[in-house]
């Protein structure tokens, strides 16, 4: 298979989506989202994480256009709009559980005799 050149503009592109998705705070509020629509106060408790922090968060998300925002009333209600996050976190998360399903079996060998 051929690999297309990418330019450094598209490399930082790339380099920016992932460097969003290496904060673990981000990825429970992804994962938070994807059972269902939270305005920031739900996220805050279903989270356990600070109010600022939370929103600090949603702010990046929402300009980098994971995350949509939507008003009721008073409250902003957020979702996730970019459903190949998940696809992308399932794949790191098959390659992982592999990964530790191999060492377990290495480490279960006959070690000591």
């Amino acid at each position: 298979m051929e690999k297309e050149e990418l330019s450094e503009a598209a490399l930082e592109m790339i380099a920016n989506r992932f460097r969003l998705l290496s904060d673990p705070t981000r990825l429970k509020i992804l994962h938070t989202l994807g059972a269902a629509e939270m305005n920031v106060g739900e996220l805050v408790a279903a989270t356990n994480s600070g109010q600022a922090n939370v929103s600090k968060h949603l702010a990046a998300l929402l300009e980098a256009g994971i995350v949509a925002r939507r008003k009721e009333g008073l409250n902003a209600i957020y979702r996730v709009s970019d459903e190949t996050i998940f696809e992308l976190c399932e794949t790191v998360c098959a390659r992982l559980k592999t990964q530790m399903e191999n060492r377990k079996n290495a480490l279960a060998g006959n070690f000591f005799g």
